[in-house]
C-alpha cells in the first residue's frame, strides 16, 4: 500500500525547529519532519513567528511536501523521517 496522508494536521516542533506531520502505510502512521531551512522558513526571529511561518510555508508546499515524504520514504524503513532542504530540490 503506498505511503498516503489523510490526516492535514501538522504541527510545529520548537525544539527540532521543524514541522512534524503524519503519513500513513496502512495501517502504519509514519512520523516526518521537515526542517525550517527546507521550508525556507529558518532565518525568523522568536518563537512565535518561526512557528507561524513555518505552518504557512508547509501549508503553501504541502503537495511537494508530501511527493518529497513518498521518497524519502521509499529509501528504507526507519522510525522517523526528517526532510532537508536537499530533499526538496
Amino acid at each position: 500500500m503506498p505511503l498516503e496522508f489523510p490526516n492535514p494536521s501538522r504541527s510545529f516542533d520548537e525544539v527540532r525547529n521543524a514541522v512534524r506531520f503524519i503519513g500513513h502505510d496502512g495501517m502504519f502512521a509514519v512520523p516526518f519532519f521537515i526542517e525550517a531551512g527546507a521550508l525556507g522558513a529558518s532565518g525568523r526571529k522568536g518563537p512565535e513567528t518561526a512557528e507561524a511561518a513555518c505552518l504557512a510555508a508547509f501549508d503553501a508546499a504541502r503537495h511537494s511536501i508530501h511527493i518529497s515524504a513518498r521518497k524519502l520514504y521509499s529509501g528504507g524503513k526507519r522510525t522517523t523521517y526528517t526532510i532537508t532542504a536537499a530533499d526538496m530540490r
